[in-house]
């Protein structure tokens, strides 16, 4: 069954969700901005420590509390490594009382009609099953828009439903993750297609299915307030999707009822050389200025 009390945080409560779910192929350059260079390692296990020092330095923080954060979003690796002697989530749930939500995608699949979908998941049931065993409450899947295609656009919103039913059919809630690239160079006529295949697909969903749906940030302000109204969604998210933290904020803040997922955005300024007392005040800088631009 699905977690009740979880279920009413992400619906009803104000907050954010902190997306630290880097990727392998992303864990590089979350490393470098963090002021860690590439030479620092040289094993994929040496880069998955420094990358869970990080993660680990930011959920021990003082800051990082359901005072503002609702959720995060983890890598795997994440979710199978330890705080203070836990498991992540269980950490952030039973410490915390923050929701986790476990990245299941296999990245981008090479690009077709204008977007690209999912890579095909390798043992999903399974992994399914490992995240409700570590107190895991839902999943994210990101594919990506680039054109506005019709053609790929449908195919790509009807992969993540899909997906997601399954997912739910294992009492989990998704994140329905099909981004629009800031750098479209149709991207307002992109999320109007995108909008449409949405709403026919949640209208289609099964009486009392629900899922999260999570977007790059429209050029309309708003343009997606019949998401957010729509009986089927518990919860819009926007990701910061590569603006800045500043650009990134003003522009959630003129589409209300939408929460802040942002990654990049939520980690800028966070240095590996600061003292613990400059990286608590970095952070609080970022988690109070995202939740403030989240409750407008």
């Amino acid at each position: 069954m699905i977690d009740e009390t979880k279920l009413q945080i992400m619906s009803e409560k104000p907050g954010i969700v902190a997306a630290i779910d880097q990727s392998l192929n992303s864990t590089p350059a979350a490393l470098r901005a963090y002021g860690i260079p590439d030479e620092t390692y040289h094993t994929k296990a040496e880069m998955l420590d420094l990358i869970h020092d990080m993660r680990s330095r930011m959920i021990v923080s003082t800051d990082f509390s359901s005072a503002h954060i609702l959720a995060t979003i983890l890598f795997e690796d994440t979710m199978k490594r330890k705080i203070q002697g836990m498991y992540t989530s269980e950490y952030l749930w039973e410490k915390k009382q923050i929701i986790s939500f476990l990245k299941i995608d296999e990245g981008l699949d090479v690009p077709a009609n204008g977007v690209h979908l999912l890579k095909p998941m390798i043992n999903f049931e399974e992994r399914l099953k490992e995240a409700k065993e570590h107190q895991i409450f839902g999943t994210k899947m990101r594919s990506l828009i680039v054109n506005a295609n019709e053609v790929g656009i449908k195919d790509l919103v009807k992969q993540q439903f899909d997906i997601s039913k399954v997912i739910l059919e294992h009492d989990l809630i998704p994140i329905i993750e099909p981004e629009v690239d800031i750098h479209s160079t149709d991207k307002e006529k992109a999320e109007k297609l995108l909008k449409k295949e949405l709403l026919a697909q949640l209208d289609a969903l099964d009486e009392g299915s629900q899922v999260i749906i999570q977007l790059s940030l429209p050029v309309i302000p708003d343009f997606y307030e019949d998401l957010v109204a729509h009986k089927n969604v518990i919860r819009v998210l926007a990701v910061s999707g590569g603006y800045r933290k500043a650009e990134a904020d003003k522009k959630l803040s003129q589409n209300h009822g939408i929460i802040a997922s942002f990654s990049r955005a939520l980690e800028e300024g966070l240095t590996y050389q600061e003292t613990d007392f400059e990286f608590e005040m970095t952070l609080k800088e970022s988690i109070h200025a995202i939740f403030d631009a989240s409750i407008q």
